[in-house]
Formats: C-alpha cells, structure tokens, sequence
C-alpha cells in the first residue's frame, strides 16, 4: 500500500483529516507485513493501537485513543513500536509467536476483559465464541463477546482472530476473513495444529 514513508504521511494525514500534530505524546508510524500494511500508534510506554490500514473502523478508533490519551497524534516512533516490529518480524517469519510489546488498548471494562482472555489463546490453537465467553465466567454474553473482538483496537499481538464459529467455521473479523484465514494458516504451519 505504502511505497515509502512519504506515502504513509500523505495516507496518514487524510485519515486525520489535516495534518498531523508537531507534537503530541501519541506517536504512529507503519509496520509492513504480508497481510497488508498496519499502522501502529505509542506512547512512550505502551502500544495504544494496532490495526490494518484499510479497516473501516479506523477513524473512530483514532477518536476514541485521542480523547482517551487527551493528545493528539504525531508522526514517529516510540520505543514500543520499535518492539512492536522486531516482534512481528519474528511472527511472521515464524520464529516466535510471543509479544512483549506493552500494551493499554481503550475499551470498556468488558471489552478489556475479553481482550484478556484473548491473549491467553496459544498460536496455533483457536476457540469458539461460547469458549471465550465461559472464560470470562459468562455463558451466555456469546454475542457481547463478538462486539467486544470486534471493537479489539491491537490486531494480531491480542489474537481475535483466533476466534472461530462453534462450527469451526471462520467468522466475523474485523481485517477481512482472508486476513484471519491467512493468519491461522501461517499460525497452523509454524506454531501448532489449527484445523479449519
């Protein structure tokens, strides 16, 4: 999508709406990877936001991290996004399927919670709505867990996508199906056994 960081900034400053702040205690910048460009958002101690370019959501997401931070958000890189790209390097080249990145994604109180249970899912493993939501000692919140994945603002390190229809069949991701086939292939092939 992107062929140099000049296109990022013109990408990134449409998505703003103008152009991004000199200064500002959110820093974002892009991460390639084989499933399309992401543009990851820090401040200095944390990964605020993670998402694939392209996704529809996206303004609002950015909404909701600014007002949350109160800052704005400028162009550059911040000691987890550095992390951040040694770590999906390693992913992707299906060296190690651990992060370390610091995360503090904005969500409610449920959201957070489901987003934990989220990370205890192992590459290469997957589970269903119903499973998560009895992790979360909710039986019956199937559908709460689904918006709550859905509204997951850290793609990939908080692993929605392996999240699965009771079925076995591949549902609701906000990156688009093929991103979530893609990623449980990649994770079947060098992590585990998924089976879909």
């Amino acid at each position: 999508m992107f062929d140099d960081d000049a296109g990022f900034r013109q990408a990134f400053t449409q998505l703003l709406g103008g152009e991004p702040a000199p200064e500002a205690a959110l820093k974002a910048d892009w991460v390639d990877s084989p499933v399309g460009p992401l543009l990851a958002i820090a401040d200095n101690d944390h990964l605020r936001l993670l998402e694939f370019f392209d996704r529809g959501i996206l303004p609002t997401e950015l909404g909701k991290l600014k007002a949350d931070a109160d800052s704005d958000i400028t162009l550059g890189r911040t000691d987890p996004i550095d992390r951040l790209a040694d770590e999906l390097q390693a992913y992707f080249k299906g060296q190690s399927a651990t992060f370390k990145t610091p995360l503090a994604p904005v969500g409610t109180h449920f959201e957070q919670r489901a987003w934990e249970a989220l990370l205890k899912v192992p590459a290469g493993e997957t589970r269903s709505y119903g499973d998560q939501a009895v992790a979360l000692d909710q039986p019956t919140a199937t559908r709460a867990v689904a918006r709550a994945n859905g509204a997951n603002p850290i793609a990939i390190l908080i692993p929605c996508h392996r999240i699965i229809g009771a079925d076995g069949s591949l549902t609701g991701y906000g990156g688009g199906l093929w991103r979530k086939r893609w990623l449980l292939d990649h994770e079947r092939r060098a992590f585990g056994h998924v089976l879909i």
